[in-house]
C-alpha cells in the first residue's frame, strides 16, 4: 500500500486496468502515509532532480501544511523570516 495522488485510481480505470483502492483511516495514518510518501519522493528527487521531482515533493508538503490547518502564506512568511534571522542551508554549513 502507499499514497497516490487523487486522480491515479480514475487514470487507471481509465487505461482499462483495474485497482482496489481506499481511504486513510484517520489524521494519523494520513500522517504516517505522507512521510514515507515524502521519504520516497525525496529520494526520487535525489537519484533525478528535476522540477516534476520537486513539485512531487512539493505536494506532499502542502498536503501536510493543509492537515495541521496552515497556511501556505504563514509557512512562507515564516521561511523568509528565519532566512533573513538565521540564513538559509545553500552553504552547506555541518557544525561538529
Amino acid at each position: 500500500m502507499k499514497l497516490v495522488r487523487d486522480f491515479i485510481p480514475a487514470i487507471i480505470a481509465k487505461s482499462g486496468d483495474q485497482c482496489e483502492w481506499k481511504y486513510v483511516q484517520g489524521k494519523q495514518q494520513f500522517f504516517d502515509f505522507l512521510k514515507e510518501k515524502m521519504e520516497e519522493e525525496t529520494q526520487e528527487f535525489v537519484e533525478k532532480p528535476s522540477a516534476e521531482e520537486a513539485a512531487d515533493m512539493l505536494e506532499v508538503l502542502m498536503t501536510f501544511i493543509d492537515l495541521n490547518g496552515i497556511s501556505y502564506d504563514d509557512v512562507e512568511a515564516a521561511r523568509q523570516n528565519k532566512y533573513m534571522t538565521n540564513g538559509g542551508f545553500k552553504s552547506g554549513i555541518i557544525l561538529m
